[in-house]
């Protein structure tokens, strides 16, 4: 049997015959990046490549003198005999799939993806491949999430009646993806949009990429009157809360962007008025659909649910294994921290049987 592309060393998940790795959590000579979220991209290392869409965001989180190298989707670059090409992953800007080619292998590393189209960035598109390296953030049943255009008409429907009322409309999510759908999704004409310090940067990434996303302003615009902040809907990162930033808008409502929000207790934890089901990951069926779109037979999952994923794939006749990686453990890139104990209780399905394999991880 030909060796394995990609095994899993102290660093990450590392591809031995061309001696480089994918997404490492250690500082090594060089490597693959599948996005630009903390947990999967770390300083230190001597090479990056990545997809051209995430130049931007890895050069501002990363250091603007990193040697960085960058792929357009399914452009081919070889190395020691490796051929590597990136392909859409759905997450966020820039994220990819990673599809390495060599002595007959296909194997493809997903890093994080989800399946609906959101227009912030390209769609996921399955690869063809012998071995699939998933994620299993939110692999258990209970985790479905609503359509998007229910979503986004949830989401206006809260900012109407917080706009008419005279009151602001605080939105947390996470400034790098989540920010950006929010504002894809919203209705301009409701009211001005504010958009937190550290939010703002990443929708100019977004725009220069050509991603329409409606205007948005400082709190500190000198065009916004005392009206215009109480009827705005303001896009903040979740360390926002609590902070003195807020009292500018005086009394308001807020809410949380997250799958979590799917879950028991999660919007009550993190004390806000509302929570909107909005994840970048896959729910439980798009998993179930994209590791079947691939037609691989062994499947290796990294993080998140994985005990619960590895027996489903087991009892579907997948050779299933588990990575043990340190993705999804940086709550400052997505939604670890809304996970509490009771993540195996669904707000709205019937209740399961507690899982020691509750989620780990990030939305």
């Amino acid at each position: 049997m030909p060796a394995d592309l990609i095994v899993l060393r102290p660093q990450g998940l590392y591809c031995p015959v061309g001696d480089f790795y994918i997404d490492p959590w250690r500082p090594v000579d060089r490597c693959v990046i599948t996005h630009a979220h903390s947990d999967h991209a770390r300083r230190g290392s001597g090479h990056y490549l990545a997809h051209t869409d995430s130049a931007g965001t890895l050069r501002a989180r990363l250091g603007e003198g990193i040697a960085l190298q960058t792929l357009a989707y399914g452009e081919v670059v070889e190395h020691q005999g490796v051929r590597i090409s990136l392909h859409p992953a759905g997450h966020v800007l820039g994220s990819a799939q990673v599809r390495l080619e060599h002595g007959g292998q296909v194997w493809v590393a997903s890093g994080d993806y989800k399946l609906e189209a959101d227009g912030t960035c390209p769609p996921f598109e399955p690869v063809r491949c012998h071995t699939f390296i998933t994620e299993s953030t939110f692999g258990l049943p209970i985790y479905r999430w609503p359509a998007r255009a229910e979503l986004e008409a949830e989401i206006n429907a809260w900012w109407q009646v917080n706009a008419a009322a005279g009151r602001a409309s605080v939105l947390y999510g996470y400034a790098f993806g989540k920010a950006q759908r929010v504002l894809r999704g919203v209705d301009a004409g409701i009211g001005p949009i504010v958009a937190h310090g550290a939010v703002e940067p990443l929708n100019a990434v977004y725009r220069a990429a050509g991603v329409p996303l409606p205007p948005t302003l400082r709190a500190t615009d000198p065009s916004l009157t005392k009206t215009d902040l109480k009827r705005a809907l303001v896009i903040a990162p979740p360390s926002a809360a609590g902070t003195p930033w807020l009292k500018r808008f005086g009394e308001h409502s807020d809410a949380f962007a997250s799958g979590w929000m799917l879950v028991r207790g999660a919007r009550r934890r993190r004390g806000v008025d509302r929570g909107f089901v909005m994840s970048d990951h896959a729910d439980w069926p798009g998993l179930q659909r994209a590791i079947g779109a691939t037609g691989a037979e062994r499947i290796i999952v990294t993080h998140g649910s994985t005990e619960v994923m590895v027996r489903w794939l087991c009892e579907q006749g997948l050779d299933a294994q588990v990575f043990a990686t340190e993705y999804g453990q940086d709550d400052a890139t997505e939604d670890a921290d809304a996970a509490a104990p009771d993540t195996a209780t669904p707000a709205a399905a019937p209740e399961p049987t507690p899982d020691p394999a509750a989620p780990e991880a990030a939305p």
